[in-house]
């Protein structure tokens, strides 16, 4: 705690120093520039006070433009006194320019005042917090509404079809007993030959009928 005290106060008399010696040497160049009694001792203030206003300006505010216009201003008035004294300027037989410049700093200095004190830059917008229940209601999934238009078309029904009837039956090839006979001969020749039942092919090509009267006898063996 002491220590931080102690870092302040040295910053506080620093600060005290150099002011005091800027506002004497802004005294002394008003003075030489022709300006007396309270005059010149009221050009120090005004500098400083638009020196401490365009700072403010920098630290409070996101238009910054126009205080660091009126900043370089201020500060070149105070600087431009500081190096004039040290020597490098006659005193005695100052300039005419300085002479008009120092004339012109009340103007100036209402001025650049007036501007940074009255010139409000438009605050930013601040965004509207959404309430807790708007965010509960948008994390919730929507559910399903009858008749809505943007519910998707239902999936028509496959059609029905009705069962294909089976083909009628083929009406029986009536078969003489003789030529029944005659192939259970020839069947029987055949399985004592090949060892095979005979099939309706061959059946029908040892016999010489048709494939239906050949399907019917093939039954009947």
């Amino acid at each position: 705690m002491r220590a931080q005290l102690a870092r302040v106060d040295a910053v506080l008399v620093q600060a005290v120093i150099a002011a005091a010696l800027s506002f004497a040497h802004l005294h002394d160049v008003a003075s030489a520039a022709g300006q007396d009694g309270w005059n010149a001792w009221a050009y120090p203030v005004s500098v400083d006070l638009l020196l401490v206003a365009a700072w403010r300006r920098l630290r409070t505010s996101d238009a910054k433009a126009a205080g660091w216009c009126w900043f370089a201003i201020a500060l070149a008035a105070s600087l431009g006194a500081n190096v004039a004294t040290a020597g490098l300027l006659d005193m005695g037989h100052v300039p005419a320019w300085l002479r008009i410049l120092v004339a012109g700093w009340p103007a100036i200095g209402f001025l650049g005042g007036t501007l940074l004190a009255h010139s409000t830059p438009k605050p930013k917008p601040t965004p509207t917090p959404i309430p807790h229940d708007a965010i509960k209601e948008q994390r919730q999934e929507p559910e399903p509404i009858d008749g809505q238009e943007d519910a998707p078309d239902p999936v028509p029904a496959p059609p029905v079809t009705e069962p294909v009837p089976a083909p009628p039956p083929a009406p029986a090839v009536p078969v003489p007993a003789a030529l029944v006979d005659h192939a259970r001969k020839v069947a029987t020749e055949h399985r004592a030959r090949t060892g095979t039942a005979i099939d309706t092919t061959t059946l029908r090509a040892r016999l010489g009928v048709p494939l239906p009267m050949a399907d019917a006898i093939a039954a009947q063996l």
